[in-house]
């Protein structure tokens, strides 16, 4: 179909909070179609704020316009949204690891098919996509919200590049619910894990261990071999994962690394190792590697029940070990750098952001002698650790 005429489309307010929307005529192609039709297309352009008049609204329109208008346009492909995600499920989000994957199906079917499914590609612009955030915000988590929005952005840049006529998601035009008040995950203390090593039996201490002892992910350890434990230079090494008793990759590049092994880590391992064959280190009953979920609900459940440690839901798993790991090594003077060369983290903020809730003895020094000038007469308190048991 030859382009008929240069456009520049309509442009008018609408709402009672004034935006700017641009109307335009385009060319796509629909499935099962083999010839494009010209199909009447929306765009929000901005709010009255971002543009007081309509000139200016009418240039960011031409903007828009400008794929459109250039000589070398060609009609996009539709789809709609549910039709799309089963050909990227199969073609994309099949080909990466089993615990990406997961994420992605998981969002797609609670989330983006059943509210999104029905509309076209096309039709998924930022209006239709602000609707879509005020939906599930109310359902789910502000963080949760973001890593929907970032798979179906994910999904959106494929289409785009594979041709369809698409809009990409922008976060910073779409508004999101305030922060609530969260209550920051924490993790075992030093005392509370030294208990719950010295409680467990077998190949459950030597996975307890590692956990406090490392600040490992739980599928790092679980993916383990007595290959990977070097005795003589005290290091080992972390090269795969096991994800719901699968090998994989580990997270990331940054993720695969020789970590130092502690004394008495080393000899809680050779021990083991001198009792196993080679190979993984750790197999159930059916000689077939762990899953996660499953180690903590039959072991480490068990466990805090008979110690008396609190059992706190989304909490209570080995995450709790590598929060531990890194308060610890905060708080005995490491720095940032070392913690996050020690959790793998291929930023630092990371590692200060989610893991570093330790008051160090120099800040709380500090904050003890602002005290101190305030009330002078107020009694010295007894130190810190003795206030916990």
């Amino acid at each position: 179909m030859a382009q008929r005429r240069f456009q520049r489309g309509t442009v008018f307010l609408r709402g009672k909070n004034p935006v700017w929307v641009g109307r335009y005529l385009e060319d796509v192609i629909l499935p099962g179609s083999p010839n494009p039709v010209r199909v009447r297309k929306s765009v929000v352009l901005g709010t009255k704020r971002e543009y007081p008049t309509k000139r200016l609204a009418q240039r960011r329109m031409e903007v828009i316009l400008a794929r459109i208008n250039d000589y070398s346009y060609r009609p996009g492909r539709v789809a709609t949204v549910e039709q799309f995600a089963e050909r990227w499920m199969a073609q994309v989000v099949s080909k990466l690891k089993s615990s990406t994957a997961h994420g992605y199906a998981a969002h797609l079917k609670n989330q983006i098919v059943p509210l999104l499914g029905k509309l076209r590609l096309d039709q998924l612009g930022v209006e239709n996509q602000q609707v879509f955030v005020t939906q599930i915000a109310g359902k789910v988590s502000r963080t949760t919200t973001k890593n929907i929005l970032a798979t179906l952005s994910s999904m959106l840049g494929t289409a785009k590049n594979w041709g369809y006529a698409c809009e990409t998601v922008h976060l910073n035009r779409l508004v999101f619910p305030e922060r609530g008040v969260r209550q920051r995950r924490t993790g075992f203390s030093p005392s509370q894990a030294a208990q719950i090593i010295a409680t467990a039996q077998g190949q459950y201490r030597v996975m307890f261990a590692l956990a406090a002892m490392t600040g490992l992910r739980v599928g790092e350890i679980l993916g383990l071999q007595t290959s990977d434990f070097d005795f003589e230079r005290r290091i080992f090494h972390v090269r795969r994962s096991v994800w719901r008793g699968k090998l994989q990759t580990p997270k990331s590049t940054s993720s695969e690394s020789s970590l130092p092994l502690p004394d008495a880590l080393a000899a809680i391992v050779h021990e083991y190792i001198a009792t196993i064959r080679p190979g993984f280190l750790f197999l159930n009953n059916r000689g077939s590697l762990f899953i996660a979920e499953n180690v903590v609900r039959q072991q480490l459940v068990p466990i805090l029940r008979a110690l008396g440690i609190p059992i706190i839901p989304r909490q209570t798993s080995f995450h709790a070990f590598r929060h531990l790991h890194t308060s610890m090594l905060l708080a005995a003077g490491a720095p940032a750098s070392v913690a996050q060369a020690q959790l793998r983290h291929a930023d630092p903020r990371v590692t200060l952001g989610i893991y570093g809730h330790v008051i160090g003895d120099e800040q709380r020094q500090a904050v003890e002698k602002v005290a101190a000038i305030l009330v002078p007469t107020c009694p010295k308190q007894k130190p810190v650790g003795e206030w916990i048991q």
